[in-house]
């Protein structure tokens, strides 16, 4: 932080010059084994949302970037958050609930009617999401129930979400059949 109420980072839309920095901050916040959890299987082949992908930049260091995820839950379109990574020293300053604020804002602007996740819900509960009753949603693969978080971005969408959750389309061919595709 700098003067009361200000930020030093600012938080800008991912560009394509910052895909290494963020591969390699993923890299360093997640570990290769990232690549193997159920998110990671919905977003093969798949492109993340046009507009919805952002990163914290400070004095020309990445500092944290989030991008969200086509998915569709059942009959029903939803966003898919993740991954969140902030550079491990710089945790604690503000930057990943700053960025989730940020995507959240544009996702709500853009007409998305929900946003779900795999995650701890003490943290991500500061910016609104709840934990989804056991067994509603179901990821394709193992996904700890009780880590499965969601937001309504429009009145009461996540009172009659449920179903499978599987990737809404293709963007790139794949030969990955981890995660289903909606029928529609």
């Amino acid at each position: 932080m700098t003067a009361k109420g200000q930020t030093a980072w600012q938080i800008r839309p991912e560009s394509e010059h910052d895909a290494p920095l963020i591969e390699a901050l993923n890299e360093a916040s997640f570990g290769p084994g990232r690549h193997a959890k159920s998110a990671y299987r919905l977003r093969e082949g798949v492109s993340a949302v046009v507009g919805l992908s952002f990163v914290a930049m400070e004095g020309g260091a990445l500092r944290g970037s989030i991008r969200f995820w086509p998915v569709a839950i059942g009959m029903e379109k939803s966003l898919l958050l993740g991954p969140l990574a902030v550079q491990s020293d710089q945790r604690g300053r503000g930057i990943g609930i700053a960025l989730m604020k940020h995507g959240i804002d544009a996702a709500r602007a853009q007409g998305h009617a929900s946003i779900i996740l795999v995650g701890d819900e003490p943290y991500y509960v500061r910016v609104g999401f709840a934990a989804l009753p056991p067994g509603r949603i179901r990821f394709p693969g193992p996904v700890d129930p009780l880590r499965t978080l969601g937001q309504s971005l429009k009145p009461n969408v996540l009172l009659t979400l449920a179903g499978e959750v599987r990737r809404s389309h293709i963007d790139h061919p794949v030969c990955a059949d981890g995660a289903g595709l909606a029928p529609f």
